[in-house]
């Protein structure tokens, strides 16, 4: 199955977790934390929203910030994705 979605609604998920510290450490499951940067899967059309135009402006493929309790949390054939709309992105990555 696919997600497609609708007007500014993008779909992301989370980045995996650091398996290592910077100074190498190697940490159990437990201690990992999950990050708040997500990849972008998919991205809605735009158009027109509560009456005004929404150009989207993130594009798959990207890296983005999200807030941690932001969107809708969906499982699709075991993998679990969050549905947000545009402007609940908090910024785009950049490396």
């Amino acid at each position: 199955m696919k997600l497609k979605p609708l007007a500014d609604r993008v779909v992301i998920k989370q980045a995996a977790a650091e398996e290592k510290t910077k100074g190498g450490i190697i940490l159990t499951s437990a201690a990992q934390e999950k990050p708040e940067i997500y990849d972008v899967i998919v991205v809605g059309p735009g158009g027109v929203v509560d009456g005004k135009e929404v150009v989207m402006e993130v594009k798959a493929g990207q890296k983005v910030l999200a807030g941690q309790y932001s969107g809708t949390r969906v499982k699709l054939d075991g993998e679990e994705y969050v549905i947000v709309r545009q402007s609940d992105i908090l910024a785009v990555v950049e490396e």
